[in-house]
């Protein structure tokens, strides 16, 4: 049975998510052209310790905007304070990968009152955004050709499973179903696809770089889980983090795991995430 999606309503929308478990919260952040289906499985394994909330981005999902709202991703980040603050969430344990992991960190350099713990993986960092296997997809979106890229992969799955399979260690593992799922809120209205067409051309590592100064403030426990066969963000990131953030207890290398390992391989991040709520990370 599926988790049922629920809104809250922020100055930014109604912003979708679904929650399970019980206890302190977790909010979990997904990336660019996915939404809270990413972390169905890490929830599964941690429900038992945590409120556990995975929301939709704005311009994803079912999450629901008005025309023009920005949705760069400073702006996405003020979009978590606003949805922690409509949820009356005090600190929570952050968790994210991909983009959503740039929108987190810029979240916990402007709000480190909120961060009970941080749990980056794979993720845009610093300068490395757009990282330049994803370039030619912001172009796209900046010459406004990014509708008929995502007509293309919804009229045929093969197009749309050849365009996700640099983010999956098993691409032949992924259900069609999955890929409607990320795929068609994107792409289901004009305002949508004008909305993650926006979102994409946004893309600028700008945000980043502006806040690595309140990064080496950060006293948050954090946890960094890399998946080493990813061509879009390189293991080295992974300690440019650890060695960013002074809270930075761990890196764990996931040899030959990818970008959207939370999917695939949710022990091997749910194990950690583990440790570190329940403190067994010195």
């Amino acid at each position: 049975m599926s988790t049922p999606i629920k809104h809250v309503s922020t100055k930014f929308g109604d912003i979708a998510y679904v929650e399970r478990g019980s206890g302190p919260p977790a909010l979990f952040v997904h990336g660019v052209f996915l939404n809270n289906y990413l972390w169905r499985h890490v929830i599964d394994r941690v429900a038992d310790l945590r409120r556990c909330i995975a929301l939709d981005l704005m311009a994803h999902g079912a999450t629901r905007i008005a025309p023009g709202q920005d949705v760069d991703f400073t702006s996405q980040a003020e979009m978590l304070e606003a949805f922690c603050a409509a949820l009356k969430l005090d600190q929570i344990d952050l968790v994210a990968n991909d983009s959503g992991g740039a929108i987190a960190q810029i979240f916990s350099a402007r709000h480190p009152e909120r961060i009970r713990t941080l749990t980056l993986t794979n993720c845009d960092t610093h300068d490395n955004w757009p990282p330049p296997p994803f370039q030619p997809i912001v172009a796209l979106a900046r010459q406004g050709k990014l509708a008929e890229r995502g007509r293309r992969m919804l009229a045929d799955l093969n197009v749309a499973r050849a365009a996700f399979a640099a983010g999956y260690e098993h691409i032949e593992k992924v259900a069609d179903e999955t890929l409607r799922i990320y795929l068609g809120p994107l792409y289901a209205t004009a305002e949508s696809t004008d909305a993650i067409q926006r979102c994409i051309a946004a893309q600028d590592c700008r945000h980043t770089v502006a806040i690595a100064p309140q990064l080496r403030q950060l006293q948050a426990p954090t946890l960094v889980v890399w998946g080493t066969d990813d061509i879009f963000f390189p293991v080295k990131w992974a300690y440019w983090l650890r060695d960013t953030i002074p809270g930075c207890r761990k890196v764990v290398e996931l040899e030959d795991a990818r970008l959207f390992f939370p999917e695939e391989r949710p022990d091997e991040l749910a194990a950690p995430m583990r440790e570190l709520w329940n403190g067994n990370i010195a």
